[in-house]
């Protein structure tokens, strides 16, 4: 994974000024860029990685064909899942006498077949073994022990094993472009780790150095904690006591409140601010910045819209707008941002009951593809080389073919203020009011035949919610019906059209929008 490297807070302030501005006055909005005016190399951070609900999930046929699906249509590099030695993976136990036994056939089974497809795990190091757990504490419906070791030589030598394993079967030249992260949310207390701080920081210690001791080139980081918390006390407790640190990780969701609620049960408020999500982002590399280890990586290995499983945005049409929204806002401050996640085959709450129920993935459990889909579809359709572009709320990018691509939204934020919460709003049919029209200018193009494909998401366009509202919500789809919705929210172009640039190399077009529509303009040379 590229390393990106900021090393300047006033750079940094300077270049995130611009990126929280919405383009949301339509009527005057222009988006110009010159084919010849290269901005540098686009970042791939979006799809470097992808979150899955737990590793037992990844067994299962149709989670596999998924993701199968996803890689080839997204690209995803990495994938970061739950529950890797919870006991439903069949990693650890103890003999008679209280001696350790591994096994790790079902690690095997799960990693082999990622690498088959040309994914990387992200691997996330927990939860506890009930073997090796100190207490009987768990969290969601498939128990995962959240307690510390009862003795930590015993989880260091569980992690050293499992880390030569892996060097046996898959050689330390994959190995090594893997990350080892510990644990996850260890600052929700008690739901994800009934320990102090202090007890994750030795949990952390015991993990990196065994790590290491199979291979110091192989990279071990944390906190993975929630809300971006953690990030300076971690630095500084590696940093003082000579602890590895390879990247920093946490996580960040878009809702005003709590923390943990896997039934969606509290009511859950989008938040409106515009430095919502990705304030945390810039924060977090300005305090690896101004730490003693200012070129840490930076991770985050979660986050969406909300952190609930019940949560209707994560189904809706905005969300398709939102997540391009945060995505430009980071700008190059994160390594990655990982999705969290891609399928709605997660079971933190148990099995769900009906087809759309506010679930966090990208494809509901038959696989048909959500709004929050298609942003990372489109976004693997630009090309390698970004183009200057004064426009918030877009990215130009151009391959070396000579094609073109633009990529445009509006996000609006039409939660009603403080009367409603997410799960009574975004369950609705909620008609988009029009933006205007958005005028496109691209000069500098080359001389010849194009053809153009648009690509839409938006109210009715690729939209599988509003169409299943139409179905009368059934609790149950047919295979017919899964047909239905799948035909209906291909991603296909909605529009083609062959086009004919002459000497002075320009092309215009104006596009009406309305809110929350994502629009792509791909120019293909022919």
């Amino acid at each position: 994974m590229k390393r990106i490297l900021l090393t300047s807070l006033a750079f940094i302030c300077l270049i995130n000024i611009n990126l929280f501005g919405q383009n949301n006055n339509a009527e005057n909005r222009i988006i110009k860029v010159d084919y010849n005016k290269s901005a540098g190399k686009m970042s791939t951070m979006f799809k470097e990685c992808v979150g899955a609900g737990r590793a037992n999930e990844g067994l299962r046929a149709d989670w596999q064909q998924q993701l199968t699906m996803v890689k080839k249509e997204c690209d995803f590099k990495y994938i970061r899942m739950h529950g890797l030695l919870t006991d439903d993976m069949g990693v650890y136990k103890e003999d008679s006498k209280g001696n350790p036994e591994y096994n790790y056939q079902y690690i095997d089974a799960l990693y082999d077949f990622l690498l088959s497809i040309k994914m990387k795990p992200f691997v996330e190091l927990g939860f506890m073994p009930s073997a090796l757990a100190s207490g009987n504490q768990t969290i969601f419906w498939w128990r995962g022990n959240v307690t510390p070791p009862k003795d930590y030589k015993k989880w260091e030598d569980l992690i050293r094993n499992l880390t030569t394993h892996f060097t046996e079967r898959y050689g330390a030249d994959e190995v090594k472009t893997w990350y080892f992260e510990v644990w996850n949310e260890p600052n929700l207390t008690p739901g994800f780790w009934t320990g102090t701080q202090e007890e994750y920081f030795k949990l952390y210690d015991y993990t990196a150095k065994a790590i290491k001791s199979v291979n110091p080139v192989y990279k071990v980081g944390g906190p993975a904690t929630a809300g971006a918390a953690w990030v300076p006390e971690t630095i500084d407790f590696c940093n003082k006591n000579n602890v590895p640190l390879d990247f920093i990780s946490t996580h960040t969701y878009g809702v005003k409140q709590g923390f943990l609620d896997e039934f969606g049960t509290s009511g859950t408020v989008l938040n409106k601010e515009e430095s919502s999500i990705s304030g945390d982002v810039i924060n977090s590399r300005k305090q690896i910045s101004s730490s003693a280890k200012p070129n840490l990586e930076l991770h985050y290995t979660e986050w969406s819209s909300s952190y609930t499983p019940a949560d209707p945005i994560h189904d809706s049409y905005h969300s398709a707008a939102y997540i391009l929204q945060k995505l430009k806002q980071v700008g190059n401050a994160p390594n990655s941002m990982s999705y969290w996640v891609f399928t709605d085959i997660f079971e933190e709450a148990g099995p769900r009951f009906t087809p759309f129920h506010g679930g966090f993935g990208l494809l509901n459990t038959q696989g048909i593809k959500k709004p929050a889909y298609f942003s990372y579809y489109l976004l693997n359709k630009l090309g390698e080389t970004e183009l200057q572009n004064k426009d918030t709320a877009s990215w130009a990018t151009k391959n070396a073919k000579g094609d073109i691509q633009l990529l445009f939204w509006d996000f609006t934020h039409t939660l009603p203020e403080a009367s409603i919460n997410n799960q009574q709003y975004y369950i609705k049919d909620l008609p988009s009011k029009p933006k205007g029209t958005v005028k496109i200018e691209v000069t500098g193009l080359q001389k010849g035949k194009y053809n153009l494909e648009i690509y839409k998401v938006g109210y009715k366009t690729n939209d599988v919610y509003t169409d299943y509202l139409g179905m009368n919500k059934p609790n149950q789809l047919s295979q017919q019906q899964v047909t239905t919705l799948k035909q209906k929210n291909s991603g296909a172009p909605i529009a083609t059209e062959k086009i004919t640039v002459d000497a002075k190399g320009i092309y215009t077009k104006d596009l009406k929008i309305n809110e929350n529509d994502v629009l792509l303009l791909n120019l293909v040379k022919q």
